[in-house]
């Protein structure tokens, strides 16, 4: 792919002097994101029910979710009962997490979590090739008290256990998803960027319809899941 637009070529001393500049930035926005995560582990904590979702085996109280870790990560999956395709930003976000036995080093499990129906839900993760462990809410109000009701959003909430007591410890949605995923942070480092209508981009830069460029759950099941 060519472009007419490009970015103004210069000297390497003019470049390195630019760079310098934005990498004074991107030092401080490193330790402004420092602060926060310190803020975060400063955060107080609410207790949780004893909630029962379900699982692949049947039913799995909330505190069994954590397996042997004191740490939950859980992932609230949007859900459109009876469809094939589901949301394709949750499809593509959790994609991203294939790997996460490196969790186990910091005494954490990350999950996922819908309102749908465990076999519905089931069949999806395996259509569209996710291998994270997936459990329903379909049967219980913790979906809806976590702030991803069925016909609600998608979001990622923290618990921490303390012997049989959970606690939820932090709550994100919308964009604020975005730090926990790495796609957008190469994409972002692109001369063109993400090339959605919202950036703020150089005159002439190319940019498409927000999502446009994003991979549908159908793309991802054609690369990743099982045949249907």
């Amino acid at each position: 792919m060519t472009s007419n637009a490009l970015p103004p070529v210069v000297d390497a001393d003019t470049w390195r002097g630019e760079l310098d500049k934005l990498r004074a930035r991107e030092k401080a926005a490193t330790r402004e994101l420092d602060a926060i995560a310190a803020q975060r582990r400063r955060l107080p904590m609410v207790e949780m029910d004893d909630y029962v979702l379900e699982g692949e085996d049947g039913p799995v109280r909330l505190v069994d979710v954590f397996g042997d870790r004191p740490q939950l990560i859980v992932y609230n999956h949007m859900w459109s009962p009876g469809q094939t395709w589901q949301c394709g930003g949750c499809t593509g976000f959790t994609t991203q997490f294939n790997r996460l036995e490196i969790l186990d080093n910091f005494d954490a499990r990350f999950v996922i979590v819908t309102p749908g129906p465990i076999d519905e839900a089931l069949a999806y993760k395996g259509r569209v090739g996710n291998t994270m462990t997936w459990y329903s809410t379909a049967n219980s109000s913790f979906g809806a008290d976590v702030d991803a009701p069925l016909d609600g959003g998608f979001g990622v909430n923290v618990f921490l256990r303390d012997g049989d007591t959970v606690y939820r410890t932090w709550h994100t949605n919308g964009r604020g998803t975005e730090q926990l995923g790495f796609v957008f942070g190469l994409v972002d480092v692109l001369p063109y960027g993400r090339q959605e209508v919202w950036q703020d981009s150089p005159e002439g830069w190319p940019q498409s319809p927000t999502y446009s460029r994003w991979a549908g759950s159908e793309d991802i099941a054609a690369a990743y899941g099982s045949v249907v």
